[in-house]
């Protein structure tokens, strides 16, 4: 009598392509939860900078900071470190030629690291 219990070979690639094509779903669902979630943290990193230069011009007779790291001064953080955006790339600061507030842009060069394309996240695109 021949007890052989286990599973063939053909039910094991059943398993595994169905297994595959269950994990291949769930990818395609959430991966634009990912890439949206990256774009609302540069938009919130941006609204935060804003904030910071927006008091670093208070208490410097409306002078805007020439770059972000300026914002971290010996006598005040106005915030704690200038970090990246959420790929990796820093954020680019141009400072307004007026002392008019809100005249300046922080940029994020989106996910293509290019500045000028689509996925640009501009200090303008957080009040959308």
């Amino acid at each position: 009598m021949n007890n052989n219990s286990g599973f063939t070979l053909i039910e094991l690639i059943l398993v595994t392509v169905i297994i595959g094509i269950l994990a291949g779903m769930v990818v395609v669902n959430y991966g634009g939860y990912i890439t949206d979630s990256k774009i609302k943290a540069a938009k919130g990193d941006i609204s935060m900078y804003g904030t910071a230069i927006d008091l670093y011009m208070i208490n410097h007779n409306d002078v805007y900071p020439r770059t972000l790291g300026d914002l971290m001064t010996p006598a005040r953080n106005y915030v704690k470190e200038v970090v990246n955006d959420p790929w990796g790339n820093p954020y680019i600061y141009v400072p307004a030629t007026s002392a008019k507030k809100g005249d300046y842009q922080v940029f994020s060069a989106g996910m293509d690291g290019a500045l000028g394309s689509a996925d640009d996240v501009t200090s303008s695109s957080v009040h959308e």
